[in-house]
């Protein structure tokens, strides 16, 4: 069994027991976090799918870390012929889950 839910504007693919990382959720480690925008649900073939939510159907999860900062992105930019150069970096902060149980 597997659900598409949208968590924070982003869409996963997500199964029981499952570690995803996500944008940057508030909340401790060992807090649960319940999402409800679930899109569409396959149970052995059944496919049910929202329009645009399907009502009732929520995904419980469990912050594992809280803060993990992912890999530096490094935007670079250059004017030719003008001598004009600028690099920035970034690392985006996530969240890592666990997806614990999905109700229907």
């Amino acid at each position: 069994m597997f659900v598409i839910v949208e968590i924070q504007g982003q869409q996963f693919k997500v199964e029981k027991d499952q570690k995803i990382f996500v944008h940057r959720l508030d909340g401790e480690e060992g807090a649960s976090v319940e999402f409800d925008k679930i899109l569409l649900i396959d149970n052995e073939g059944s496919v049910k799918v929202g329009a645009p939510t399907i009502k009732g159907a929520k995904v419980v999860a469990e912050i594992v870390n809280p803060l993990v900062k992912g890999d530096k992105v490094l935007v670079f930019h250059k004017k030719r012929r003008k001598g004009y150069r600028k690099l920035n970096g970034h690392r985006q902060q996530f969240s890592q889950i666990v997806i614990k149980e999905i109700e229907a």
